[in-house]
Order: C-alpha cells, then structure tokens, then sequence
C-alpha cells in the first residue's frame, strides 16, 4: 500500500488566514466578505469597556479588605491574600482596558463611592461573592480573548468566597 504524496509542510497548508490573504490577492474580495464578517471585533465605539465595573469592584474590595484590617489585624494572615488577589485583578483589567483601547497607559477605575464604617468579615463575604457572581456573568459576553481573564477572575473571587465560608442571609 502506497502512501500517497506527502503532506504540506505546516507552512503552506491552507489556513483561513491564508486563504483570506490569496482570495484578496486573487481579487476576490466578494468571496473574501463572509470571512471578514466572522472576524469582526468590537469598536471602541460600542460604549464604556465592560471591564471597568470589574476594575472599579476589585479596587473596592482591596479597599474593604484594607479597611477590615485595620479594624481587626487578627484578619491579616486569612484576609492579606485576597487583598492581594483583588489588587492583582484590578492591575490585569486596566492593563487589558488599555491593550484594547491601543494605550499603554491603563485606565483608571472611578473611585469607589462605598463607606467603609462598620466594614467586617461579613462584608467582606459578600463584596467578594458578589464579585464572583459579576465576573461570572461577564465571561460569556466578552470576546474568547478576554473570557480566560475574566474567568480567571471570577474563579479566583468563587475560592476565595468558599474560603471564606458564605456571606450571611439577610
């Protein structure tokens, strides 16, 4: 049994891109149309990004976990983490806010408008079950390139709330 010719290098196998590429240099651009739909990306005409609800929450939750600390510093071995977790979130999102937006410097996050007087464990539980939930909600309307950060996000902020133990039902 013979067989058959061998297979192309990977280099000049017909990809969608390549075929793309030799349908424009062909001209044909008509056939090439369907394609480009499917490789439509959002503008920046499309509103605010959806990111920065993410960044202004994980910002905030630094802050509450911040302000829980300074009220009960016995906190700080089983709160620091998430601190920093949040704060490494916020960091990723605005850094992802500016890759898109074509800048290199981040978008800042609004300020959060939430007080801090009365913060505990408790409204630490829910801030960050909350921030799951968000995240969680915004993976599958985001585009493929975003949804593993945002997942990541939602995954790390789900742990964290079992960790935690679940937020109080009022």
């Amino acid at each position: 049994m013979h067989p058959g010719p061998p297979l192309p290098p990977a280099a000049a196998r017909l990809t969608r891109r390549r075929a793309l590429a030799l349908g424009l240099a062909a001209g044909g651009l008509g056939l090439a149309a369907p394609v480009l739909a499917g490789c439509a990306t959002a503008s920046s005409d499309d509103g605010p990004d959806p990111l920065i609800p993410l960044v202004t929450r994980a910002r905030a939750d630094a802050d509450l976990v911040t302000a829980v600390l300074a009220a009960d510093p016995s906190l700080t071995g089983q709160l620091d983490p998430l601190r920093a977790a949040r704060s490494a979130h916020a960091t990723a999102l605005e850094q992802e806010i500016a890759r898109v937006a074509g800048t290199t410097t981040p978008v800042p996050a609004p300020a959060p408008a939430t007080s801090r007087a009365g913060a505990d464990l408790n409204s630490v539980r829910q801030a960050v079950a909350d921030a799951a939930r968000e995240a969680a909600g915004l993976v599958s309307s985001v585009p493929t390139a975003r949804a593993g950060l945002v997942g990541s996000v939602a995954a790390c902020c789900a742990a964290y709330s079992a960790v935690l133990g679940a937020p109080p039902t009022s």
